[in-house]
């Protein structure tokens, strides 16, 4: 009997569904897509992994839930909004991680909406604004002015993504030069 067992179980395999693998970058890309596709109101996680051929309860090998799946995709937009340069000031290395927190707000359909989320939630896009203090602390500013004045630019580029580039451009030359005028004292 158990020959017999073993004969059904190697006559069913040729006919199982093929096992789907996907790597976390294979659904972070995914998910970027639905997230075009349908927007962040109707994104879920059952409906990406729909996308995936997946049962929803694949996708949480990667991820503990959507707040951690959220999260990795805005890490995501943000890492594909950076730019290679060299940065010889504080000032420049401000506006351009300033300009790409902008860009990759408006990469995607409702990304802006997605990063401040999660931003808002402390379970990702945290990379801008390390980034903001650490220049402003190269630059001679205490932790507190550092703290504070890169929360203040993070949260201008977040209210004013929408902005058309010359008006973005000259509020955040304001806000630059509000910090540079604290540093000189």
């Amino acid at each position: 009997m158990g020959a017999s067992k073993s004969t059904a179980s190697q006559q069913a395999s040729p006919q199982a569904a093929p096992t789907v693998r996907h790597r976390r970058t294979d659904v972070i890309d995914r998910a970027i897509v639905v997230l075009d596709e349908q927007g962040l109101d109707e994104w879920s996680m059952r409906r990406l992994a729909a996308d995936l051929g997946v049962q929803p309860s694949a996708l949480y090998h990667h991820f503990s839930g959507k707040d951690e799946l959220m999260a990795a995709v805005a890490d995501e937009l943000l890492r594909r909004g950076r730019r290679p340069a060299e940065i010889v000031t504080w000032e420049s290395e401000l506006r351009l991680v300033s300009v790409e927190l902008r860009d990759a707000m408006r990469s995607h359909r409702d990304a802006a909406e997605l990063i401040a989320a999660v931003h808002t939630r402390g379970v990702g896009a945290q990379e801008p604004l390390r980034r903001m203090a650490g220049a402003l602390q190269r630059a001679g500013a205490d932790d507190e002015l550092a703290r504070v004045g890169a929360s203040t630019l993070l949260h201008f580029v977040f209210a004013h993504v929408s902005d058309d580039d010359r008006d973005f451009a000259l509020g955040l030359d304001i806000v630059l030069d509000g910090l540079t005028a604290r540093l000189v004292r």
